[in-house]
């Protein structure tokens, strides 16, 4: 298949597939809404001009023209004000804001439905609705996981060498290739070679490529025993690791990050050898722990997103890389699905499986960004609904009249800050996606 033809399809897949995904985040708004009797006036995939939309009783269903969200229009999402500030006069930018808010809610109920407002519903009904989004975005992750873990399998490393390093550098080093007056790699000096594998390491059984580097980290300096499988005969070998800056490493294989999601570097025994790597299928029981991995890695981004934005801006506009497991946008998220689907020497099912983790990911990321508690995000909703329920409870223990619902819409001038500052993030993730993307290859 032609490289372009072959991108184009990876980003249509990861479009329709994200389309999809924003579909079903709405419905998990959409049906708890419409079982608890809230009126539903709109159910849309998209922000800006309508490109396509049809009236199915008292909701209109469409798709609009920005495929970047989507939302339901559910009538009375505030309260109304109570005392002076219902009659307050708009002075100035934000108590528009907060007047419009309130405004726009109260002008979408209808009479006769005024038993049907969204800030009417019970507060667990409240956020049965607003969590009802993120959960499908949980639901589809699980089963996108699910079918990458148990249906296509992973790449995992295998007990069988797959390169040997000539020379023996930090792993912080700027340079990776090898240079003369370079000391030698203990690994080669030994005689190892790609497609040994590995069956015995300082006189323990190995099952695992992880089994035999935690004692090669655990003996720098030390003369220790290797029996190696080349062609079908067992081979002896004596290697001496050399006491080196190495990478920590956790019980997965993977590189352990500190708080500024800096590889965390120790000083080890060091080989100079790198794994082949296997496919491998997994258990059901794996998708699960695999998903709260993700949930936890995505949650960990968020977490120090200003430094991560600092970092990205420092790319786009400076001479710095950017980092690969940094965050990126819908654009750099397309770029990579193209790379993946245009790579001539990887097989279709390997291509298909990284289309599958693709969207996986995307599923965790929508599931855990909407539960940030901030208008106006799912989560800030959620968090209201809360604060209203601590409220109420707190007034009842003290015997004291009910304070009522929660007037969200003061916070009409936070949620702007937040629109404006998500905006900005947006615009800078594109841009840097544009002129230095994230690259596979």
């Amino acid at each position: 298949m032609d490289s372009v033809l072959a991108f184009v399809i990876g980003v249509a897949i990861i479009v329709v597939g994200l389309a999809v995904s924003i579909g079903l985040h709405e419905i998990g708004h959409l049906v708890p809404a419409k079982l608890f009797g809230v009126k539903v006036t709109q159910y849309m995939i998209g922000f800006g001009p309508t490109i396509w939309s049809k009236r199915k009783g008292e909701t209109e269903y469409g798709v609009k023209a920005i495929p970047l969200g989507g939302y339901i229009a559910m009538i009375g999402m505030f309260p109304p004000a109570k005392g002076e500030a219902a009659t307050a006069g708009s002075t100035s930018f934000f108590r528009g804001l907060v007047q419009d808010a309130r405004d726009s809610s109260a002008e979408s109920i209808t009479p006769g439905d005024e038993d049907r407002a969204f800030y009417r519903l019970p507060v667990w009904k409240r956020i049965v609705v607003m969590f009802g989004g993120p959960f499908m975005n949980l639901v589809l992750a699980i089963v996108l996981l699910g079918v990458l873990l148990i249906g296509f399998g992973i790449s995992q490393a295998s007990t069988t060498i797959g390169s040997v390093s000539e020379c023996a550098l930090p792993a912080t080093s700027e340079r990776q290739a090898c240079e003369s007056g370079d000391p030698a790699a203990p690994g080669a000096e030994a005689g190892l070679q790609p497609g040994d594998t590995i069956l015995v390491v300082a006189g323990e059984p190995i099952d695992s490529w992880n089994e035999s580097t935690a004692i090669i980290r655990d003996h720098p300096g030390e003369a220790i025993d290797m029996v190696v499988l080349r062609d079908g005969e067992e081979v002896a070998l004596e290697v001496t690791p050399l006491l080196s800056e190495r990478y920590v490493i956790d019980e997965q294989g993977q590189v352990v990050t500190d708080a500024s999601g800096d590889p965390v570097t120790v000083q080890a025994g060091f080989v100079g050898i790198g794994p082949a790597t296997e496919t491998v299928r997994q258990p059901v029981t794996a998708v699960l722990p695999m998903v709260g991995e993700n949930v936890q890695a995505v949650a960990g981004i968020i977490l120090n997103l200003p430094q991560r934005i600092i970092d990205v801006a420092e790319a786009a506009f400076g001479p710095e890389e950017r980092d690969p497991n940094g965050p990126i946008s819908v654009v750099g998220v397309g770029r990579v699905a193209g790379e993946i689907a245009s790579l001539d020497e990887v097989p279709l099912a390997s291509k298909a499986a990284g289309l599958v983790g693709i969207l996986a990911s995307l599923n965790i990321a929508l599931f855990v960004f909407n539960l940030i508690p901030l208008l106006p995000l799912d989560g800030g909703h959620i968090a209201g609904a809360l604060w209203e329920a601590i409220r109420r409870g707190w007034a009842k223990l003290r015997r004291r009249p009910d304070p009522g619902p929660v007037d969200l819409a003061k916070l009409m001038p936070l949620t702007f800050a937040v629109v404006v500052v998500l905006g900005g993030m947006s615009a800078l993730l594109i841009y840097a996606d544009i002129v230095k993307p994230v690259s596979l290859l």
